[in-house]
């Protein structure tokens, strides 16, 4: 599986930010959509700064984005870079299938040998 270099970092930077998992929390409460910045730091036991630290991580990994509205800035998922983790994620299991398909043939023209 050749990815190029764009795209390795890009996934990296996806994987990195989804480490933490104040920023999974935070992807997930930004779905709906609703909350801004404040709204959702006053969820976590960190300042202020911290969360939008968070927050940054996660937009510049494609995965949130922000948009104003009014006076706030409200926190939105970004779906398309939660699908290219996935893809990544399912070319993987698609390897590993693969692979299992092949040790389960082994084993089974062993066993039809050995008989």
């Amino acid at each position: 599986m050749v990815v190029s270099m764009e795209t390795a970092l890009d996934i990296d930077r996806v994987f990195a930010a989804l480490a933490d998992a104040t920023r999974r929390d935070i992807v997930l409460r930004a779905i709906a959509g609703e909350e801004g910045i404040a709204e959702i730091a006053n969820r976590y036991p960190m300042s202020f700064a911290a969360v939008q630290k968070h927050v940054a991580v996660l937009e510049r990994a494609g995965l949130v984005s922000k948009q104003r509205n009014g006076r706030r800035k409200v926190v939105r998922t970004d779906v398309e870079g939660l699908r290219a983790a996935q893809r990544l994620l399912e070319r993987y299991e698609h390897l590993w299938r693969g692979r299992i398909d092949r040790m389960t043939h082994l084993v089974t023209n062993s066993k039809e040998t050995d008989e």
